[in-house]
C-alpha cells in the first residue's frame, strides 16, 4: 500500500476528486495549506497598496491506494490537476505499513 499526497491548486479540487471517483478511490482527506515552492510567492495590490505574499493558498490531498493503483492514481492527479503554468503542484508517494479500519479492525488493503 501507498499513501499518495499531492500538493494542487486550490481550483482544481473538484477536477481531480471527480477524477479519482472512477478508479475506484472511495475515501481521500483533504486539507487547505500554505506554502510555496519555485514560485516563491507573489505581489498583490489591496487598497492601491503592494505587498508581497509568501506563502501561497494550496490544497493537500493524501489518498492511501493498494500498491496495484498507484501509477494509475498518480497519472490520473497529474492529468486533472495541471493547467501547465507555474505551482501545478507536486505528487509524493510514501510506503505505509499497515492501515487499520477502527469501525471493524480490518487490516491492510480491505482497510482501505
Amino acid at each position: 500500500m501507498k499513501l499518495v499526497t499531492a500538493i494542487i491548486k486550490p481550483f482544481k479540487l473538484d477536477d481531480v476528486r471527480e477524477a479519482l471517483t472512477p478508479l475506484g478511490i472511495q475515501g481521500l482527506t483533504v486539507s487547505e495549506v500554505k506554502g510555496f515552492g519555485r514560485q516563491k510567492g507573489q505581489t498583490e495590490i489591496y487598497r492601491g497598496a503592494e505587498y508581497h505574499v509568501s506563502f501561497l493558498p494550496k490544497i493537500k490531498i493524501e489518498v492511501a491506494v493498494p500498491d496495484d493503483v498507484v501509477e494509475q492514481t498518480v497519472e490520473t492527479i497529474v492529468q486533472a490537476a495541471h493547467t501547465g503554468k507555474i505551482g501545478d503542484g507536486k505528487i509524493f508517494i510514501t510506503p505505509l505499513e499497515s492501515v487499520v479500519r477502527i469501525r471493524t479492525r480490518e487490516t491492510g488493503d480491505s482497510a482501505l
